[in-house]
């Protein structure tokens, strides 16, 4: 293992993305703690703690609530404008009709994601001022004045934009996604805070436990990113056959599932806390209901199995999208491949899906039961909240990233000892 980091910090290349990579990650730390001008974070800071929904909606928000950082809003409007292409994707055949035009058809796609992207931003930005008011019965914001409403909704914004800028050039310097490097940067700066905890309070043998679940649980999630079935594949353009694989990964959508349906359960909760305030009696009794039954901070049984659910079927929603099998079972056919006993084409491609759809089961269900797990052993252990070290939904982004990291960098250190022979 030694030897293997050597290697890497001894090529010059890798080093250089190495460090640019960290400054990147630092300059994307310091834009989170930059409040946006005219807000007293002080005091946000302390009506946080005394509220439980804002200290809620901080955590949904990545902690940034508390500086009411000028990266406010971190990429969630670059995620609703991927998945609403996404979806027209599927519904406009138009932007069907893109994906035959190749890699221009990615830059395409990229292109309206980032158009989408800025009016997003900015109605959603006026949307977060004016939640964020509700919640914390405080004017954060005056929405009386225009003037200050409008510098802030464009602060919010411009730094949406330059945070979407920052990821994309990350992406170009690291051999990795940008994204998923910020995710893990700011996943593991939690981690001393927690260490530190548990010594504080004592609590050394649950330390101990939480740190084995926590290693059980990576091992766990290593094997099942890893795993992939293996499709026989027979080539025939040459005078014999010749036989390959074509693999299928069981983790084809990532993190993505829950990423969606976090952002679909916790909005009966937010609705529900914005409707006590009304005073309707039937608008508030809703709004209790809402609130008592679909709370991230007070789970109930109905939470839990709506999420669960959500999760599996994003799972299965996103795969359908992004691994078109009749686009693949088309490839394998120009390619003079196919698949034993499986005629090409249409047969082919629904063999394909089949085989996609019982491995996207395995990790919906793994991936759902990753997510809810924390709730039930909250449920199990009376209302305490005890997690891993690092969360396990965390810890399958974490995973992940490492081990495209360490592909990446293997790959590219083969191809730096084969270029010293040329």
């Amino acid at each position: 293992m030694i030897k293997s980091i050597k290697s890497v910090f001894s090529n010059k290349n890798i080093r250089k993305k190495i460090i640019a990579t960290l400054l990147l990650v630092l300059v994307y730390k310091v834009l989170s703690i930059i409040p946006v001008y005219g807000v007293d974070t002080t005091k946000l800071s302390t009506i946080i703690e005394a509220n439980k929904w804002l200290s809620f909606f901080s955590a949904l928000m990545w902690g940034w609530l508390s500086h009411f950082s000028i990266i406010l809003m971190w990429l969630s409007p670059y995620i609703n404008a991927l998945i609403i292409i996404q979806l027209l994707w599927v519904i406009v055949p138009k932007i069907w009709d893109l994906q035959k035009e190749g890699e221009q058809w990615q830059k395409k796609i990229t292109k309206m994601t980032r158009w989408l992207t800025l009016p997003l931003a900015f109605v959603q930005s006026y949307g977060m001022i004016v939640l964020l008011n509700t919640l914390a019965w405080w004017t954060i914001i005056d929405l009386s004045d225009t003037k200050t409403v409008l510098m802030a909704m464009t602060i919010v914004t411009t730094g949406t934009v330059f945070l979407m800028w920052l990821w994309e050039l990350m992406t170009e310097v690291w051999i990795g996604n940008g994204i998923s490097v910020i995710i893990m940067a700011w996943v593991l700066a939690w981690v001393p805070g927690v260490i530190i905890g548990h010594m504080t309070a004592w609590t050394y043998s649950l330390f101990a436990w939480l740190l084995l679940a926590t290693l059980a649980i990576i091992y766990v999630i290593i094997k099942f990113t890893e795993w992939n079935r293996r499709i026989p594949v027979i080539y025939t353009r040459t005078w014999r056959e010749e036989k390959s694989y074509f693999p299928i990964r069981i983790n084809q959508a990532w993190m993505i599932p829950i990423i969606f349906a976090v952002s679909l359960i916790t909005f009966p909760s937010i609705i529900g806390q914005l409707m006590t305030s009304s005073a309707n009696d039937n608008i508030l009794k809703i709004g209790n209901f809402l609130v008592a039954n679909f709370s991230m901070q007070n789970p109930s049984w109905a939470f839990i199995a709506l999420y669960f659910l959500l999760v599996i079927w994003f799972s299965f929603f996103y795969v359908s999208i992004t691994f078109n099998t009749e686009n693949v079972a088309e490839s394998i056919q120009k390619r003079g491949w196919y698949i034993p006993g499986i005629r090409p084409g249409s047969e082919t491609a629904t063999y394909l899906s089949k085989v996609s759809g019982h491995l996207n089961l395995f990790w919906g269900w793994f991936l759902a039961l990753i997510a809810v797990l924390p709730y039930i052993i909250w449920k199990f252990m009376g209302g305490q909240s005890v997690d891993f070290i690092i969360s396990a939904s965390w810890l399958i982004i974490i995973v992940s990233v490492i081990l495209d990291m360490v592909r990446k960098v293997d790959a590219e250190l083969k191809m730096y000892d084969y270029s010293k022979y040329n």
